[in-house]
């Protein structure tokens, strides 16, 4: 029993935070950043952190000197989402020891701050990751989709380490675990494959399963055959189009994939092509007006210096398919399932700030896992009950969206 010792606030918070860090799931395979800057006053909904990004340069043969102007790049993390989960206890429940309390209440409050975490990160996923493999509507069933996958994040200069992650959704899972089953001769292997039913490791990859993963749905782009227009040498942001059908709304959505006939994508350092036609993410909805369309893209076409990323600016006439295909996956819903670099993606926090006039208040940020949470508890003389809400703040950006690829579902 715990009644000679009551619960307090810190003891609460610091097992609150103790099932955050262990409870995460997308989030868990992602760089985490907590900044510390904001402890003294409390961070607000806005803040921003700053991530910095490597310098790229470009390499010069022969001795004459060919100074480079230095292009610093940082990505703006903006805590935009404060959430919470408020719930009350009597006084006999501040008698329960840890275990039962944490059981009882924080257990479930937690999981729901974990799950709203980890939708947001894949809502961020669905409208920042150009590169991808697979057929829309079509689970991916064999190996050979992760390679693929797998293949993307190299030629994309990807680091190559433990910390690549392929998230699927629970169709994805069974199909494959059911399909590649057989590949595994490591006997632990196998056991986890029956008697949990999810993958494991394979292809490079650590496999996990998320209900979270979203689906996208494809814009109208039945009975097209759109190029673009004759413009030679677009490059930019922006690309203009022609040959769509006339006057179709959102004809292209935010999240589509779009490319470019001989619109090669190319590695970062050798900036050699990689010879698969580089994939761009439509940025925001399109409508043709009569059979025009201004595409706008992700990243933008550069053809030359250290940010160079195809090997030509779009000829005038050039093809454009949406997920590899002409005007065959009009309104599809497929899901976006993920493989990345814990680098692709991160997830910040920071502290929120302590208020007064409450019973207690409580934060536990913890540096290393990159959470910070906190609990505020009153007290209710009325109904002699503790009314108790738990927040975190957070943000997601994709810092490296390169080192990311959909698979599609």
């Amino acid at each position: 029993m715990a009644g000679n010792s009551l619960l307090n606030i810190s003891m609460i918070t610091k097992e609150s935070a103790r099932i955050l860090k262990n409870n995460l799931g997308l989030a868990k395979h992602v760089n985490r950043q907590y900044d510390e800057n904001f402890a003294i006053s409390g961070a607000k909904i806005g803040s921003v952190i700053n991530i910095r990004k490597p310098v790229r340069y470009t390499v010069t043969k022969g001795q004459a000197l060919s100074l480079q102007d230095i292009a610093d790049q940082s990505v703006a993390l903006t805590l935009n989402t404060q959430a919470h989960v408020d719930f009350q206890f009597s006084s006999k429940d501040m008698e329960l020891s840890v275990d039962e309390f944490g059981g009882r209440y924080l257990q479930p409050a937690v999981n729901a701050l974990c799950n709203q975490i980890d939708y947001d990160g894949h809502t961020m996923i669905n409208t920042n990751v150009s590169n991808f493999v697979g057929v829309p509507q079509t689970t991916p069933a064999t190996l050979l989709l992760a390679l693929q996958a797998r293949q993307k994040l190299m030629e994309n200069a990807c680091p190559v380490d433990d910390n690549l992650t392929l998230c699927v959704n629970p169709a994805a899972e069974a199909a494959m675990v059911d399909g590649l089953k057989a590949l595994f001769q490591d006997s632990g292997a196998l056991s986890e494959q029956y008697s949990k039913g999810y993958m494991g490791k394979a292809a490079g990859f650590k496999w996990v399963m998320d209900q979270n993963v979203q689906s996208h749905t494809i814009g109208a782009v039945a009975s097209s055959t759109p190029t673009a227009n004759a413009a030679a040498g677009q490059v930019g942001a922006n690309i203009i189009t022609s040959a769509w059908a006339s006057g179709v709304t959102n004809v292209l959505l935010p999240g589509d994939i779009v490319t470019f006939a001989n619109v090669y994508a190319v590695n970062p350092v050798s900036f050699q092509s990689t010879g698969a036609l580089k994939q761009f993410l439509v940025t925001a909805a399109v409508s043709s007006t009569s059979t025009n369309a201004t595409i706008p893209i992700s990243p933008s076409i550069v053809t030359s210096g250290p940010y160079q990323n195809v090997n030509t600016s779009v000829a005038a006439g050039s093809a454009v398919l949406t997920f590899g295909a002409a005007s065959t996956y009009t309104n599809y819903v497929s899901p976006n399932n993920i493989a990345f670099h814990k680098d692709a993606f991160v997830l910040g926090m920071a502290d929120l700030p302590l208020p007064g006039g409450t019973d207690m208040a409580a934060r536990v940020s913890d540096k290393e896992a990159g959470i910070s949470i906190r609990v505020v508890r009153a007290y209710d003389i009325v109904n002699d009950i503790w009314p108790c809400r738990m927040d975190i703040l957070y943000g997601w950006q994709a810092v490296y969206p390169e080192l990311a690829c959909r698979v599609q579902g």
